[in-house]
């Protein structure tokens, strides 16, 4: 287990689990939890193929730690304000990098969301690859009522699942949504009762694994990059890499 400021990592095999560790405040989130995020990322071990993301307690996470933001330390609101654009835009790219590395092409990420995921704990299950929401779960966008913008590499993940109008509205207006709605829109991969949470993200994760890493990982590429190709473009990837997989079966790949 390797441990951070309000999260931790546990690694079983093809397994790790990354949880928010702060239930006391809804696992509200910090500048530290982030560095520790993005460490985690740099030392996941290679046999690594499933992240589930998890808050421990009744919430997922209630988003930025405003006690933290509106103070005058480092990490806040004051001290950003402060900084030069360009080493407070650079600042803010490093907390991105918090959420941004589960997106990796290796691993496939789940986030096991249960209760209020609001502004940063709605970006960070919206980072992940798939989304399985227990019925009591609670979603929001909420940067716009504290004056700011969802900063946190969210807002391109967002539209690709319910189109821009949707997505201007939900992040506009800031406000919340249940789990049935989220299920309408795209949002969920899976919706269950709180209490079967966990054995449904086991069930899924089995899923993941039963089949073979390496066709897994194409399979990732073609999905995640295909909205961005022209459907000639798509099919030269599907041929390319189906070629892979063939000569890796055959045992005459590189």
């Amino acid at each position: 287990m390797t441990t951070g400021p309000g999260v931790r990592l546990d690694h079983s095999g093809p397994v790790a689990t990354v949880t928010l560790s702060r239930p006391d405040v809804l696992n509200a989130q910090t500048p530290d939890m982030w560095r520790a995020l993005s460490d985690f990322s740099r030392n996941l071990p290679g046999e690594v193929r499933v992240v589930v993301v998890r808050g421990e307690g009744r919430a997922f996470s209630a988003g930025l730690d405003l006690s933290v933001a509106n103070a005058s330390g480092p990490g806040s609101f004051a001290e950003l304000a402060t900084l030069p654009e360009q080493e407070c835009a650079d600042r803010i790219a490093a907390f991105q990098a918090a959420f941004t590395w589960l997106h990796r092409p290796d691993i496939i990420s789940v986030a096991a969301v249960q209760g209020h995921a609001i502004g940063a704990g709605f970006q960070l299950a919206l980072a992940c690859d798939l989304r399985v929401l227990a019925e009591d779960a609670r979603l929001s966008m909420a940067e716009v009522t504290l004056g700011l913008v969802p900063d946190l590499a969210g807002t391109g993940r967002l539209v690709d699942l319910v189109g821009y109008a949707r997505a201007l509205e939900i992040c506009a207006t800031g406000r919340r949504m249940d789990a049935a709605e989220a299920d309408r829109l795209g949002l969920a991969t899976l919706v269950v009762p709180t209490a079967e949470l966990d054995g449904a993200v086991r069930d899924l994760t089995a899923a993941l694994l039963a089949n073979s890493r390496d066709a897994v990982v194409e399979i990732k590429a073609l999905l995640a990059g295909a909205a961005r190709r022209t459907p000639e473009q798509q099919q030269r990837a599907e041929r390319e890499a189906q070629v892979r997989r063939l000569r890796d079966l055959a045992g005459t790949g590189e």
